[in-house]
């Protein structure tokens, strides 16, 4: 799949996240409001990253489940 797929395809299915893939390759998101003291907590992050779109996706879940899991 292409770079530009990738990219689309993660930023609909995470919308609250800005994704991008910086010059060294690298594929990062970062959320578009900020923590609460409850979300920081349980350790959300304002941003993550990985290696490629799959680990991405691993870590937006992840993040997904703790906020979810700091607002019940």
């Amino acid at each position: 799949m292409s770079f530009d797929r990738h990219l689309a395809e993660i930023a609909r299915d995470f919308p609250e996240w800005t994704i991008w893939r910086s010059d060294a390759g690298r594929w990062w998101a970062t959320r578009h409001r900020p923590l609460s003291p409850s979300q920081r907590a349980t350790g959300c992050a304002m941003t993550v990253d990985a290696d490629e779109p799959d680990g991405l996706r691993r870590q937006l879940r992840d993040q997904e489940r703790r906020a979810a899991a700091a607002n019940p």
